[in-house]
């Protein structure tokens, strides 16, 4: 939903940093997502990129001042902010700065715009892509304590705590609460019935992998609608991004672009793999029967799957029985693994035609090459790197020339690969959507 008024900020998303480089990172983030993401570097400039944009990154450049001199400069930001569903307070990945002060800005400015909203901190500076972790409430740096890292002598902004509620605390006005790693681990409604149980200003959450982010920002999610708390984040990146696909920001235009996906490796890592993209997409599957393999209950369970509005949606191979003893899901042999190449191609021909999906995911080289057979390419034409071994690009040649196509090894990456690949060609799928035909 987009809030549009006369003067009013129209972003879905407004993200206020305290230096360049992380401003810039953080609004990459978004746009792995499809949103589109533009850094400026005054409040001033606010109003004129606001109806343009998804995501607004204000940079303050404040991470160096003097605490008043960094209130003043956020508070500004913050005031801009308008309308925006979601404010995010970018800090840096080890707490350096000014982070308890502006925080307190962004929550001042927020509170004095609507002074009946529930408005509540979740302080979640864990970036664990980043090695940038939280346990117990204490942060880490590649599992060590900041105070034992060289940001405790850091020349500008020695970080002198290296428990959260310490360092924000030296420097807010807010009430501050912890909340633990084994809550998190216990899923969204156990998170959320703790946030509903302490009603401190500001929590700190643990995490230490990308999966306990997205799990607290289910459960934010939750509470916003049926408890209307207005959250604002502080993060140091990830953790605001996901927030924002749970409350359901998306790219202006309409929902995200459908992508299908064909899987054809039958390891334990793949399906590791494709159960994060569930988590993160509710991305869903249908399972060929690898000594049946049907193409017409394959494409019946795609078509539901559209029809309740996944835009994530593939065929993959369900796993064979696993032997007693057996370390992974032994490969099919070499007759039944040719029949379930024929049916992913075939599942793949007919479901472009009929799904019409803005981009193509295969994974599995074998799967790849015969789905590329199958839609009639000659080829594919490679634009970028998504990760090592999984690239991105699109088809040439052919009935569907041009349309987007990732590829990625089925035994390649880790367990957010699939993820990874899948992000990319949204953000892909979304910026051509914006960009006029010539």
């Amino acid at each position: 939903m987009r809030c549009r008024r006369e003067g009013s900020l129209v972003a879905q998303v407004l993200v206020i940093g305290d230096d360049l480089t992380g401003s810039n990172a953080t609004g990459a983030l978004y746009a792995r997502q499809g949103l589109r993401a533009v850094t400026v570097s005054e409040p001033a400039h606010v109003p004129r990129y606001a109806d343009r944009v998804d995501v607004l990154v204000v940079n303050t450049a404040s991470r160096h001042r003097t605490p008043a001199r960094a209130y003043a400069a956020v508070r500004a930001a913050a005031e801009a902010a308008g309308d925006a569903p979601l404010v995010v307070k970018r800090v840096d990945t080890t707490l350096r700065g000014n982070p308890g002060g502006e925080l307190d800005a962004v929550a001042d400015a927020l509170a004095a715009r609507a002074p009946a909203a529930r408005i509540r901190t979740l302080a979640v500076p864990a970036f664990p892509d980043a090695g940038r972790t939280t346990v117990g409430g204490l942060h880490l740096v590649d599992g060590v304590p900041l105070t034992r890292t060289a940001v405790a002598r850091d020349p500008f902004d020695p970080v002198r705590h290296s428990r959260v509620t310490a360092v924000l605390g030296a420097q807010s006005r807010r009430t501050m609460g912890e909340l633990a790693l084994d809550v998190v681990e216990r899923g969204p409604d156990a998170v959320a019935a703790a946030l509903r149980e302490r009603p401190a200003e500001v929590m700190v959450c643990d995490a230490t992998e990308n999966g306990h982010l997205r799990t607290v920002a289910r459960a934010a999610a939750q509470l916003a609608a049926e408890d209307r708390i207005r959250w604002l984040a502080l993060d140091s990146g990830p953790f605001g991004a996901a927030l924002a696909a749970e409350l359901g920001l998306r790219p202006q235009g309409g929902p995200p672009a459908r992508i299908l996906a064909v899987v054809g490796s039958v390891t334990d890592r793949t399906r590791g793999q494709l159960a994060r993209t569930e988590a993160a997409f509710g991305a869903r599957w249908a399972d060929l029967d690898p000594d049946r393999p049907d193409a017409d209950r394959a494409l019946a369970a795609l078509r539901t799957a559209a029809g309740e509005g996944a835009t994530v949606l593939g065929v993959r191979v369900a796993a064979p029985e696993r032997q007693p003893g057996a370390a992974d899901v032994p490969e099919p042999a070499a007759d039944t693994a040719a029949r379930i190449l024929r049916c992913l191609a075939e599942v793949a021909r007919r479901a472009v035609a009929e799904l019409a999906p803005g981009g193509l995911y295969a994974s599995g080289g074998d799967a790849a090459a015969a789905v590329t057979a199958a839609l009639g390419a000659d080829g594919f034409a490679i634009e970028s790197e998504v990760l090592p071994l999984a690239v991105a690009g699109h088809l040439v040649g052919g009935p569907h020339d041009g349309l987007l196509f990732a590829t990625k090894g089925g035994l390649i990456g880790g367990p957010d690969a699939a993820r990874d690949c899948l992000e990319h060609l949204r953000a892909a799928c979304t910026r051509r959507s914006r960009t006029p035909e010539r």
